[in-house]
């Protein structure tokens, strides 16, 4: 079972940027899609993006939709996750965790092999 490591969060400021990775224990190239998750306290874990195997497709919420971007290195068994314009609102813990369907799905039931989390917090 893939095991996943998350890394590159922070305290920043309002309109910063941050890059959070998900390394892989195994290639990432293997045939599954990777997605990203945040939980902010008190609230329940969120889809935020998603990407296929391949790299060539891509999902986000509506909430991040222009301001983050997913992308992977299967060479380097990793994902990424770059994120613009930060608003207080994302602070959250981050998650990356493995899909279970062969299509992008937002569903936080349909992913496991879950890292521990990466905090991000982002102040006004």
């Amino acid at each position: 079972q893939v095991q996943l490591v998350e890394s590159g969060g922070g305290l920043v400021q309002a309109g910063d940027s941050l890059r959070l990775s998900c390394a892989a224990s195994k290639r990432t190239g293997d045939n599954y899609n990777l997605g990203w998750f945040r939980q902010a306290p008190g609230k329940e874990r969120e889809f935020v993006a998603a990407i296929s195997w391949s790299g060539g497709s891509t999902a986000y919420a509506d909430s991040v939709k222009g301001r983050f971007t997913i992308s992977r290195d299967n060479a380097k068994n990793t994902v990424y996750l770059q994120m613009y314009s930060l608003k207080p609102e994302d602070t959250a813990v981050y998650y990356c965790a493995r899909g279970m369907m062969n299509e992008l799905v937002m569903d936080v039931q349909l992913y496991n092999s879950w890292g521990q989390g990466t905090q991000v917090t982002v102040s006004s």
